[in-house]
């Protein structure tokens, strides 16, 4: 499978070499850290195996997905945090147990393999109804069931929109496999109305880039207002020539905002303004081994964090294949399915 490729932005064998650093974070029972010896979290571990289905290789990518059968919380979803296989919180996010039905569609969508998809049912099935328990009282998701196991008390924004996400990919997912999930499509309706028309149920997280871009790229928020959405809060978050600010208050770019910008972007149609983004953060790009820094303070002139997290590199591959539609499973960051 050909690796996708931007020319004068990203190359192919730019991206070769971020897969190869997933590889190398890879632990031995498939999980994949947000660096080597670093804490794992299911969403950005799913949005590696991803970047790694996309970039050839389905056997890494088959393991993380495993992975996610045999690290499931008996109560339903899956702990917040793990360190070298073991869970480090009884805390249960739900963004974390939705997640798995966007990577389980694309590993389809890529690979075709269906049996695969078979197995693996059970997980992005129990995910998504561990989610639809913590449902509010406008059918609003609730962040996460803590440790004594009550639902937490308040909703965000960006983890609705990416459940919203979820909710249709896993919809999809069930209909290729000969199965009806009614209710999880109207549980995304439900969501989609909340997320255009009701942002004062969430909490206020206005200050971050996701807020601002994560309903157009969860596919809550399209057309015209996608439009308005990103013309709105444009300058506040975007720093010509650097990226996107993680929050809007700090002097602090980042590469996976920048690319989950890109993904919104490419939603919307507009791959040439997300070739213009995934361009200005090249500068975190290291210049040895291609692989991504995660942030740049540029008051201070530093890196910051000084890691070079697993899911910002993912992050990239996933934007490049978006707006090149090189592999089928861009048609899920594109609500093409």
């Amino acid at each position: 499978m050909a690796v996708p490729d931007l020319p004068g932005v990203v190359d192919a064998e730019q991206l070769r070499r971020c897969a190869a650093y997933l590889l190398r974070s890879q632990e031995p029972d498939g999980a994949i850290p947000w660096f080597p010896g670093g804490h794992t979290d299911v969403w950005d571990h799913v949005e590696c195996a991803m970047a790694l289905t996309v970039a050839g290789h389905t056997e890494a990518a088959r393991r993380a997905y495993l992975w996610l059968e045999g690290s499931r919380h008996p109560e339903g979803g899956w702990p917040a945090k793990f360190r070298q296989g073991r869970p480090v919180t009884r805390l249960r996010e739900a963004n974390h147990a939705a997640y798995p039905a966007v990577g389980l569609l694309h590993h389809l969508l890529v690979t075709g393999d269906a049996d695969f998809a078979e197995l693996l049912w059970p997980v992005v099935e129990e995910g998504l109804e561990f989610v639809l328990d913590l449902r509010g009282e406008h059918g609003e998701i609730l962040w996460a069931r803590s440790e004594d196991g009550s639902p937490g008390d308040h909703a965000l924004l960006t983890v609705c929109a990416s459940v919203h996400h979820a909710l249709r990919c896993g919809t999809a997912l069930a209909a290729r496999l000969g199965r009806d999930r009614p209710a999880w499509s109207a549980a995304a309706d439900r969501l989609a109305v909340l997320i255009q028309e009701r942002e004062d149920l969430f909490a206020d997280r206005g200050r971050f880039s996701m807020d601002w871009f994560y309903p157009i790229l969860g596919g809550a928020v399209r057309g015209t207002a996608a439009k308005e959405r990103i013309e709105e809060r444009w300058d506040r978050f975007v720093v010509p020539g650097l990226g996107v600010r993680c929050v809007s208050d700090q002097p602090w770019v980042t590469a996976a905002e920048s690319c989950e910008l890109v993904l919104a972007l490419a939603a919307m149609g507009d791959p040439e303004t997300g070739a213009r983004i995934l361009r200005d953060v090249q500068h975190l790009r290291d210049a040895e081994d291609g692989v991504y820094w995660t942030g740049y303070q540029f008051a201070e002139d530093v890196r910051w964090p000084v890691e070079r997290s697993t899911w910002t590199s993912a992050a990239v591959i996933l934007a490049v294949d978006a707006l090149t539609g090189a592999t089928p499973g861009s048609r899920v960051f594109l609500h093409t399915w």
